[in-house]
């Protein structure tokens, strides 16, 4: 038998009265790409956490090495040999690629009069973002003109380059195009052939029976199963995490494009710099438009587009009504709602509580005459989009940081939908979430459809926008090469060749 790398032992970890993790013992081996899985909130990324010093566990203890190990800091782990990826954003936008990879530690780069010397630094960055297969960034980039993927590339970046003995890899593949997926993959793997060790958290259960020697299942806080690789079986798998059977179609059963016959919004010739280029496209109520294409085809700029966050260089964005979309303000006030796919830093604010998140874009529901705010209808509000979505946590009052990606995204989803949205903008909705979550957000997409309203479903995941299409619209280098109709005849490498 191996030596254990990292033991973790009787981990107990609790948000105000919501159990995270209860009595988990974990061990990780040299040479291996353990996978944790398991539905949002099972524990997975609060143990993961624990290990690499983001946060302390209540109780237990963990062995590095044989030796206690009681990281004070993620740098202080990411120093003694345990680096995470974390889920969500972990740069920083008003600085420099190489700033954020050396951050607190530019002393290191010594220049004239106490200066930094920046053309050092940046070649250093550069160096370990070559290492990992990254070409067409550099040190010197701001941070802020790259794109949500480019940034977690160079996350991964920065933690490689300190050469940690076990990497944690928190649902950094849903952030990831093919090729930038191909990049951490191929990091895995070489860790694991160094006799390094990987934690490798997904809710793709197809990536990470592919990806991962070993497994482990988690749920409602401890640890229900370990699988070796000739163990893997999905459905299995699947058991273990939820305990049950899904109940209910996952995607839509049908397979009849539909929708009404008043449109909901048009897009009229918009052009956006080198991201989109004369695209115009309509949406009708009561139906889920599907836009796909590979990370930089334009999908994303065209999802904010359409909500008035940035403006286009020319074109329009006109309702069916005629009414101009210029601003978010307007699209807000037209019944327009927008979910990010950068769901921490553009649809959350997680210094707030999840009542303040989803009661501040409705605040005209519950006011009394749109202008007197009364606590006691805010709360029936709130209350009343926890229960619809099943959202998971203590109380209404608890801070949005502490929730699981499912249910951090079921609080996005709460506050457009709680507020009546007719068009609602879904950039990767179900980045970051389980199995049973987005059934239910699928499950909520085909009611809403049937409820007249508009949905425009962003999405690099193939199966969804299969799944829950009645129009696919194929993007690549800012422009529509293809437009399909709902089918059982789709196939995906049908749809493929018009994305690349």
């Amino acid at each position: 038998m191996k030596t254990p790398i990292l033991e973790m032992k009787h981990i107990r970890k609790t948000f105000a009265s919501t159990v995270a993790l209860g009595d988990v013992d974990l061990n990780v081996y040299p040479g291996e790409i353990r996978g944790l899985i398991g539905e949002n909130g099972s524990g997975k990324s609060t143990i993961s956490s624990i290990a690499a010093g983001m946060q302390k566990a209540d109780s237990g203890e963990m062995l590095y090495h044989g030796k206690t190990w009681t990281p004070g800091s993620m740098i202080e782990a990411l120093s003694g040999g345990i680096g995470m990826i974390v889920q969500e954003s972990g740069t920083i936008q008003g600085v420099s690629v190489a700033e954020n990879m050396f951050l607190g530690e530019t002393k290191q780069f010594p220049g004239p009069f106490g200066s930094i010397d920046r053309k050092a630094m940046n070649t250093k960055a550069d160096e370990a973002l070559r290492a990992i297969g990254i070409q067409n960034v550099s040190g010197a980039t701001p941070m802020a003109a790259l794109d949500f993927q480019t940034r977690k590339l160079v996350e991964i970046a920065k933690v490689v380059m300190k050469d940690p003995e076990i990497l944690v890899v928190d649902e950094t593949t849903t952030a990831l195009s093919q090729e930038g997926r191909q990049i951490l993959y191929d990091l895995m793997k070489r860790l694991r052939d160094e006799g390094k060790a990987v934690l490798f958290i997904s809710h793709d259960l197809e990536e990470i029976m592919e990806v991962c020697d070993t497994l482990t299942v988690l749920r409602d806080g401890a640890i229900i199963r370990h699988f070796t690789k000739d163990e893997f079986d999905a459905d299995q798998i699947r058991t273990s995490m939820i305990g049950r059977e899904l109940q209910g179609d996952y995607y839509r059963s049908d397979f009849t494009p539909s929708h009404w016959n008043e449109v909901a919004v048009e897009l009229r010739n918009v052009s956006f710099g080198e991201a989109l280029e004369d695209v115009s496209i309509t949406f009708r109520k009561g139906e889920i438009v599907g836009i796909g294409g590979l990370s930089h085809c334009g999908m994303h700029p065209l999802g904010k587009i359409l909500f008035g966050a940035i403006r286009p260089d020319s074109g329009e964005v006109v309702t069916g009504s005629g009414v101009r979309i210029t601003s978010e303000t307007v699209a807000m006030r037209e019944n327009f709602g927008y979910v990010s796919k950068d769901r921490d830093v553009e649809s959350l604010s997680l210094t707030a509580s999840i009542r303040d998140n989803i009661a501040i874009a409705g605040m005209e529901r519950y006011a009394v005459n749109n202008f007197l705010m009364l606590s006691s209808r805010e709360k029936v509000y709130v209350d009343k989009q926890i229960a619809d979505l099943s959202i998971k946590c203590a109380d209404r009052d608890q801070s949005v940081s502490q929730l699981s990606g499912g249910n951090k995204q079921k609080v996005v989803f709460g506050k457009w939908i709680g507020r009546g949205s007719e068009v609602l903008i879904l950039d990767c909705p179900t980045r970051g979430v389980d199995i049973g979550v987005k059934r239910a957000m699928y499950q909520l997409m085909a009611e809403l459809k049937k409820e007249g309203k508009s949905i425009i479903m962003i999405s690099e995941e193939m199966p969804e926008l299969m799944g829950m299409s009645d129009r696919l619209i194929i993007m690549k280098d800012g422009r529509i090469t293809k437009e399909f109709e709902r089918s059982a005849d789709l196939s995906d490498t049908e749809i493929i060749k018009y994305m690349i």
